[in-house]
């Protein structure tokens, strides 16, 4: 039997394509226990971060949430400005806050607009489809009034003119008073009434 188990060894170490794949395999093993035991341990590490937090009642912001709110107000940033070109640009636009402000150094008509209204859709299109028409010093702002799109701003506005039916306009000054208000038209009825 001894010389069998000699006779084997002795092959097997005449054999270097055979040594080759032994030491490799013995290498690959090494390596996947290795990596097992640090992931084990990390994930240990984590396990026992997150039940110290949960213990704790610390709320943990994750690196994804905090760039996710430096992206919205990063967009939001972007769509008042976007908004705020949009009204230098435009006569016509629909009601923000930054359209609003905006526009302070221009004549400022507010048109209380209702999406179920037919006289504000016909006064809409027109708007739309004339806007260089309006002269240049003017700046519509189309406020929802009575919709579901209407925000509480838009409400507030309302409020705050005695605004009680749509298709009512009201023009403000730099100071957001009242100007002049009158109740329905369209183009026509603008050019006429705007002070």
């Amino acid at each position: 039997m001894d010389q069998i188990l000699a006779q084997e060894v002795n092959t097997f170490m005449k054999n270097p394509m055979l040594i080759i794949a032994v030491v490799v395999g013995a290498g690959v093993l090494g390596f996947g226990a290795l990596t097992l035991s640090q992931n084990s341990s990390q994930s240990d590490a984590m396990m026992k971060k997150d039940v110290a937090t949960v213990l704790t009642g610390e709320t943990v912001t994750q690196p994804t949430e905090v760039m996710m709110q430096k992206d919205e107000k990063t967009m939001e940033k972007t769509e008042d400005k976007m908004m705020a070109d949009k009204t230098m640009s435009s006569r016509y636009v629909e009601y923000s806050k930054a359209v609003l402000d905006n526009a302070a150094s221009a004549r400022r008509v507010l048109f209380f607009y209702a999406s179920w209204c037919p006289t504000c859709k016909s006064a809409d299109a027109s708007f739309k489809a004339n806007q260089s028409a309006i002269p240049e010093d003017v700046t519509v702002i189309r406020v929802n009034y009575n919709d579901p799109e209407s925000d509480q701003e838009e409400k507030d506005l309302a409020k705050k003119y005695a605004v009680t039916y749509q298709h009512t306009y009201v023009q403000i000054d730099s100071a957001s008073k009242e100007v002049t208000k009158w109740n329905g038209g369209q183009m026509n009825e603008l050019l006429k009434n705007i002070k």
